[in-house]
């Protein structure tokens, strides 16, 4: 093998998980749906759900449906 290969160790590996630049994305990012973004029929389901949701907690008298597996 030609060139520099660099090693890391698990310590540090595990340090770098918490950084705050590795939970932000890079500025110049390209959005691209379902791949850097939630695809948008992906945001649409997730509308559906909450409204859902929502009307289900808007209606007190209904009992919870249990699935059975």
């Amino acid at each position: 093998l030609a060139g520099t290969h660099i090693i890391y160790d698990h310590k540090f590996l595990l340090e770098c998980k918490n950084s705050p630049v590795a939970r932000t994305p890079p500025c110049c990012l390209p959005q691209i749906p379902g791949v850097t973004s939630l695809a948008q029929s992906s945001l649409v389901k997730l509308e559906e759900l909450k409204e859902r949701n929502e009307s289900k907690e808007a209606m007190p008298g209904e009992q919870p449906r249990h699935m059975v597996p």
